[in-house]
């Protein structure tokens, strides 16, 4: 897992080799172990023809890399008096697979035709490797990226299909000029893309994108307006303006110095790949799940470094923790619990150690866990925020110190998270939509439902006068983001079509949003996270799944028009596949959110740091909201009115986010 980043001349402007460390250095927390730099200028006019190159090295790494010249110095200032490069590369690595140089990057071919930063893992590299070598190819090292640039120079963008990882990747031709951009086609692991007068900017954080300079951070208002309405950016706009998101499963591409417009192209489609279960009894199905969910398992521990795991004493990480543990004994696990002092209401039944120390226990793992206590999450946010700089669902300073505890003894950890998607496990979302007969009445009241901070009606007074003229584009991309879901289920003519476009359109946003943050807070910590939940094999079985196997089908309400499916549990083929790793104690257990007791904490002891940052001065002061609103709904909150958290949350971080890049008057 590493950092990304690149200047890319769309004019023929050259570039400026600053502009371009210190986008790299801003993203040195995502690759402590090396950095190293490349500036290319391709073959005059695309003639097929070897361009020219020069290949750099942070100074702090130079010991490692005794080839490549330093960043700096009278042969960098040389080389740039008589160039002037139309790409420039940077990569900051943590070193996962091929700790040895022979995994440094920018990484060329052995020609020097094509060259490459990527970030990620490749977990079906070794076969993709002996392929290779049984065409007669040979590795310098044993790193993934070498079988990725290998398979790029063998089929060029064709190869991206043949990936089962997660990635974000720019690979450049010198020979014809040619740069592409491709993201994994889940969604996890992001890049982000800028677009000026002379420039592709690229990074793997939009923090990147902002400290080249190149680009002013100023706020996007109708991305702001998206995240308002619900958590989350359903669209490929960030909160800063001109900085884009590429989306899960697509490319973009650019012919360097050709003036042109990037353009962008979908390769995957997921019902395009999903397995055909319809003909498979139940008992087949948990069998094939079962079996897939091993091979996935196995596949996502391959690394040169320790793995860990989060365990929650949930289904999902208990079972990924139990599968690792036949191959890696005495694993070590990491939990995330809260002290309850002073916590009444619901929020007293949110902290799970009790549980995940019974599975620990049960697993025979090496097992630590860090409690969070209400004064944790303002001695973090600052810090959060300025990491976090796409800001999406939830909060997240849990998952901060879940991260930071677990980056104490591992490099690489294991998450749980996309089984809920995958597998159906909000049933009371789903019975919630189906109530809505008719498709003009389902999308309406689907829209409302995911209004997370405010309803429809309390919204439009939250922003300044003006300002709420804008929630309207909130609802193109809402259903922009519905129609993608439709793929697969065009006419959507029964339950089964609907709950899968439910359930995609799940995958495409709110799981997206969880990815984005989650890559956020691991590289924040220097440590990778990978989600097995989300290896292609398992999505492409999970996406085939008819619905009566994930829940429970009531024929009685079938045949009075009703939601034909009990509600009380969800992701039942998972619960059975699952029952070949754990007891049924933790298979038939209620899904449990992982979330701090904010709403007690917000009332109590975290008060007075709610009102210091959003009742200050230079809060009040912006342009966005109507203050007045905002004390009236933090009232709502502190008087136990209304749970206010999610929104207060969101205020803060939104805030914070303007004070670290738009203000720059706090910097880490």
């Amino acid at each position: 897992m590493c950092g990304i980043a690149a200047i890319i001349s769309r004019t023929g402007r050259p570039v400026n080799p600053m502009a371009l460390k210190a986008m790299n250095d801003s993203l040195a927390h995502r690759g402590p172990d090396d950095s190293g730099y490349a500036f290319l200028n391709s073959s005059p006019a695309g003639n097929g023809k070897g361009g020219s190159y020069a290949v750099f090295t942070d100074p702090a790494f130079r010991h490692r890399n005794q080839h490549i010249a330093p960043f700096g110095g009278d042969l960098f200032a040389s080389q740039f008096g008589r160039m002037g490069y139309t790409v420039g590369m940077a990569h900051r690595r943590l070193s996962i697979i091929d700790l040895a140089p022979t995994g440094h990057q920018p990484m060329p071919t052995m020609n020097n035709r094509f060259w490459i930063v990527y970030n990620g893992e490749i977990y079906n590299h070794i076969e993709l490797r002996n392929d290779l070598e049984s065409n007669g190819r040979v590795f310098q090292g044993t790193s993934d990226t070498e079988v990725l640039l290998q398979l790029w120079e063998e089929y060029g963008e064709a190869c991206i299909p043949m990936l089962n990882g997660m990635f974000a990747a720019l690979v450049v031709d010198l020979a014809t000029g040619g740069a592409t951009l491709f993201r994994d086609r889940h969604g996890i692991k992001p890049v982000y893309y800028a677009v000026t007068d002379d420039y592709l900017l690229l990074a793997s954080e939009p923090k990147g994108i902002l400290h080249s300079c190149l680009l002013d951070a100023t706020i996007d208002h109708v991305a702001m307006c998206e995240y308002f309405t619900f958590q989350n950016i359903y669209s490929d706009r960030t909160l800063f303006q001109g900085i884009q998101l590429l989306e899960p499963g697509h490319t973009l591409s650019l012919d360097v110095g050709s003036g042109e417009e990037p353009a962008i192209r979908r390769y995957h489609d997921r019902s395009a790949t999903a397995v055909d279960l319809s003909g498979d009894s139940f008992k087949s199905v948990c069998e094939r799940v079962a079996d897939a969910f091993e091979r996935c398992i196995r596949r996502q521990l391959v690394s040169d470094v320790e793995v860990g795991a989060y365990l929650s004493g949930g289904m999902d990480s208990g079972s990924i923790v139990a599968a690792s543990c036949a191959h890696i004994p005495r694993m070590h696990t990491f939990t995330c619990g809260f002290d309850l002092s002073n916590v009444f209401g619901i929020e007293q039944g949110f902290d799970e150690r009790k549980e995940s120390e019974a599975l620990s226990h049960l697993l025979q793992t090496e097992h630590y866990e860090v409690v969070l206590h209400s004064g944790d999450m303002q001695a973090a946010l600052e810090r959060i925020t300025w990491h976090v700089d796409d800001l999406r669902v939830g909060m997240c300073h849990q998952n901060w110190y879940a991260a930071k505890l677990a980056s104490k003894f591992v490099k690489v950890c294991l998450s749980g998270t996309g089984g809920d998607e995958l597998f159906a496990g909000y049933p009371w979302r789903y019975e919630k939509c189906f109530q809505w007969q008719g498709e003009k009445r389902f999308e309406d009241a689907y829209f409302s439902y995911w209004h997370r901070l405010l309803p429809p009606n309390e919204l439009g007074s939250l922003f300044a006068p003006g300002m709420g003229d804008l929630l309207y584009s909130a609802r193109e991309s809402f259903q922009s983001a519905l129609e993608r879901a439709k793929s697969g289920t065009p006419n959507r003519r029964s339950n089964e079509e609907l709950f899968q476009q439910i359930l995609n359109f799940e995958f495409d946003t709110f799981l997206h949003g969880l990815l984005t943050i989650e890559d956020k807070i691991s590289m924040a910590h220097g440590m990778e996270v990978r989600v097995p939940f989300l290896d292609n094999e398992l999505v492409d079985l999970a996406a085939g799944i008819p619905a009566e196997y994930n829940l429970k089908m009531n024929e009685n309400r079938a045949e009075r028009g009703e939601f034909p499916f009990l509600t009380t549990d969800g992701k039942l083929i998972l619960r059975c596949a699952m029952e070949r790793y754990l007891p049924n104690t933790y298979t038939l257990k209620p899904k449990q959110g992982f979330s701090p007791p904010d709403e007690n904490w917000y009332r109590g002891p975290t008060m007075e740091y709610i009102r210091s940052i959003l009742l200050d001065r230079q809060t009040t002061s912006r342009p966005w909201f109507d203050a007045a609103v905002v004390e009236e709904k933090l009232q709502d909150h502190f008087h136990g009115w209304h749970n206010r958290r999610l929104l207060i949350w969101s205020l803060l971080v939104f805030e914070w986010l303007q004070r670290h890049y738009v203000d720059r008057t706090y910097s880490l």
